[in-house]
């Protein structure tokens, strides 16, 4: 019996690299960049993305972003 394709999708936009069987994951993910996350003891996620840009667009959503009509309120008026 034939062992399916493994699929990787960039978990910022979707794109998706497969892997044959028999092939090496990184093989298949060369060029891409990987993020080992720890979640808690014991506890890993991975993050695959296709570029540094992916990368940087998910890194954005993950830090707490101060709003706008707060940082606007230390604004000095003109007179």
């Amino acid at each position: 019996m034939r062992k399916p394709n493994t699929h990787f999708a960039c978990h910022s936009c979707g794109r998706v690299a497969e892997c044959a069987p028999g092939e090496m994951p990184c093989e298949a993910l060369q060029g891409w960049l990987t993020v080992s996350y720890w979640e808690g003891p014991g506890v890993v996620e991975y993050y695959n993305f296709c570029s540094f840009s992916c990368l940087e667009s998910w890194a954005d959503t993950q830090v707490p972003r101060v709003p706008d009509v707060f940082l606007d309120s230390f604004k000095e008026e003109k007179s």
